[in-house]
């Protein structure tokens, strides 16, 4: 399941650097994650880095877009091949 930052987003920026897909940019209002490449930090980390980080506890699950820990795994592996080409 990827993530999404609320509304309730403060834009402190810590979290975007924190991704290691970048997965997370400016908004026209508050931060975005994209999707499609949000692994939830699969492949890299134990926990999504972003919602540690995060004062405000504003980057739950993503309930429109529900994804198996394998499905996370295999969308960080074509990530990082398509970062190696």
């Amino acid at each position: 399941m990827a993530l999404i930052i609320t509304d309730e987003c403060i834009n402190c920026d810590v979290c975007e650097p924190e991704c290691p897909n970048d997965a997370i940019s400016q908004g026209d209002i508050i931060y975005y994650i994209d999707p499609g490449k949000c692994t939830e930090c699969v492949g890299h980390y134990a926990t999504p880095q972003c919602a540690e980080v995060c004062p405000v506890d504003c980057i739950p699950l993503d309930p429109a877009h529900v994804e198996t820990r394998e499905q996370l795994q295999a969308k960080y592996e074509k990530l990082l091949a398509e970062k190696i080409k």
